[in-house]
């Protein structure tokens, strides 16, 4: 693979953009602020609920300006979080707890700059750098002082491509859930919420849906303002909460797929845990679950499980398990519970004095009122769904795969243990 280079960050660097020391004046509606608290390496996190007003960025971002391609570390609180800037996220102010780096041009490419910070060998480099016990922060001078090794441009450019052509494809397919999920939630609210298809029927409209489906809607509002002939549904009466739970430490070494809350709000995948890491009980998943999070539902946290693939999985306790009862459907609960009037619901029946804890009593929820509708359009709306909720499955069991494969190159590609030619057969 030819020689490394190792020499000090600070040399290696055209701008080290830094502005720790103060806060920006937040405003309501403006520019979004790039802090430690949504800079994370699984993606940034969004919305991102920090801004300056306009007339103000030109005022704050006065120690430079980021670049497309520039990369973003966080320094504290967590340290070592990392993402590359695109176009969009170039524009956004730069807040706390971070840092912008640009690579000199010809000598270190921002890309591989960007996955040589979040090797496992650099993440410890920077923790030795850094200070604290309780929370780990590196100063300025430290990170100026941190070596970096790296071989030549033209193979960390190569390097770079490669594994951001990984990235780009776990980004393509999340992007291609979010539009999907997006009009499945849209479909939902259509029929269930403002019953389109009934309100146009009784104002006169013309049908602008298959005459198969457009007969599964009643022609006019009842006095209580759904479609005549519709069912009142509670939750109880559309799924099972399922409760069975197991003790993952008396399994040993045996790996679970874990859906727990730091994993949904980091990448919204699951771990792989051995049991004798997990210290609590757990709630056994049943196929065809469908995951909801009991803990703060302004924070709407919905999980469909993929394949089991021959692991048990198992979740937190802080996430209910519901399974469907005929007529309903995964892809009806799904959407049920990613609804907005749904959550605001929840968000109704909260209990507990803290902000940071408040939970939803299941049994009370299982009570509520959720849904208007019929076994039949229950079942259509299924089998509209399905294949959307079929492709989401795969694009994020595809994206898994990606990701394994990229995690396991990047040490041996930034090791030199193996050239980019070889990577390329690996990930092929």
């Amino acid at each position: 693979m030819g020689e490394w280079t190792t020499e000090r960050l600070e040399d290696c660097l055209d701008a080290l953009i830094d502005y720790r020391g103060k806060s920006p004046i937040k405003a309501p509606t403006g520019i979004p602020v790039l802090s430690a608290k949504v800079v994370k390496t699984s993606g940034l996190v969004r919305p991102i609920e920090q801004t300056i007003a306009i007339d103000y960025y030109s005022k704050w971002m006065t120690r430079g300006l980021p670049r497309p391609g520039d990369i973003v570390m966080t320094t504290e609180a967590p340290m070592g979080e990392v993402i590359q800037l695109d176009t969009e996220t170039a524009q956004f102010a730069l807040g706390q707890r971070i840092v912008c780096l640009r690579g000199k041009r010809g000598k270190l490419d921002n890309t591989f700059l960007r996955y040589l910070l979040t090797s496992s060998e650099q993440q410890k480099l920077l923790a030795s750098y850094a200070t604290g016990t309780t929370v780990l922060g590196i100063s300025q001078k430290a990170l100026r002082s941190v070596p970096i090794s790296y071989p030549t441009y033209s193979e960390q450019v190569q390097i770079g491509e490669l594994l951001s052509a990984l990235d780009d494809k776990i980004e393509l397919n999340r992007r291609m859930d979010e539009t999907l999920e997006a009009s499945a939630r849209a479909l939902f609210r259509h029929w269930f919420v403002d019953f389109g298809p009934t309100r146009a029927k009784a104002e006169g409209h013309p049908a602008y849906l298959a005459p198969d489906l457009w007969s599964l809607f009643p022609d006019r509002l009842g006095d209580d303002g759904v479609p005549e002939t519709w069912e009142i549904y509670t939750l109880g009466d559309l799924a099972h909460q399922h409760t069975a739970s197991i003790n993952p430490g008396a399994n040993g070494g045996e790996v679970f797929e874990h859906y727990s809350l730091p994993a949904f709000d980091t990448g919204g995948s699951p771990a792989l845990d051995t049991g004798d890491s997990i210290k609590s009980n757990k709630t056994l998943v049943p196929v065809g679950a469908v995951l909801l999070s009991k803990l703060n539902p302004e924070i709407s946290r919905v999980w469909v499980p993929n394949d089991r693939g021959g692991m048990r999985q198992i979740a937190s306790t802080e996430f209910l398990a519901f399974v469907p009862k005929a007529p309903a459907s995964s892809s009806l609960l799904f959407a049920l519970f990613r609804d907005e009037a749904f959550r605001q619901t929840m968000e109704g029946m909260v209990t507990g004095t803290s902000k940071s804890h408040q939970r939803i009593s299941p049994p009370a929820l299982r009570a509520i009122e959720a849904l208007v509708g019929s076994p039949t359009l229950f079942e259509a709306f299924e089998r509209t769904l399905a294949p959307m909720t079929k492709l989401m499955l795969q694009n994020r069991a595809e994206s898994r795969t990606l990701a394994a494969s990229r995690d396991a190159l990047l040490p041996k590609l930034m090791s030199g243990e193996i050239r980019v030619c070889d990577a390329e057969a690996l990930a092929a």
